[in-house]
């Protein structure tokens, strides 16, 4: 039923695009457009809850910018506070890179909308582990099955995914 209500919204797309990994791609998926759609939005946030169950975190960190608002909803549905990575640190102030009330050790779930390489999760995944906190689990949205989940694994962390690119296109 989400892949459906993607189609609906016009999140999934068909024609010629590059993705940020440089990849060509005739599906695009833009899953930014479910900030419109509350209850949509309260949707996935609480299919990712259900597919990470039974797994303990202190913190949840979304992939700016997408997953920020998936991370929020996430994050007041379960009570779990949360933390924010900058994409770029302030040259003023405090100068984090990594805003909100933790302490080292925590463990922090990464989200993320979808992944194709992994690189945006890497982003964020580093500056977590330098102030301390522990990344042992990322969850997301869609798995391009572009190499991502293989490159994540291979560094010892658990990727969740609600659904794949090919479960996607099986679905019209």
């Amino acid at each position: 039923m989400l892949i459906q209500e993607l189609h609906k919204i016009g999140a999934i797309q068909h024609g010629d695009f590059t993705l940020k990994s440089g990849v060509k791609s005739p599906i695009y998926i833009d899953l930014r457009l479910i900030i419109s759609y509350p209850k949509l939005l309260a949707e996935v946030a609480f299919l990712m809850w259900e597919k990470i169950a039974g797994s303990q975190f202190d913190r949840v960190c979304g992939v700016p910018y997408t997953a920020l608002p998936i991370a929020t909803a996430l994050s007041v549905q379960q009570n779990l506070p949360m933390v924010m990575r900058r994409k770029e640190a302030k040259n003023y102030g405090t100068k984090k890179i990594i805003e909100g009330a933790f302490e080292s050790g925590q463990n922090c779930l990464v989200i993320e909308d979808l992944i194709t390489s992994g690189m945006s999760i890497f982003e964020t995944i580093n500056p977590l582990e330098e102030v301390g906190l522990k990344v042992t689990d990322i969850v997301v949205v869609l798995d391009r099955q572009q190499g991502g989940r293989e490159r994540v694994e291979e560094k010892g962390y658990r990727l969740h995914s609600l659904f794949t690119l090919s479960e996607l296109l099986e679905v019209k």
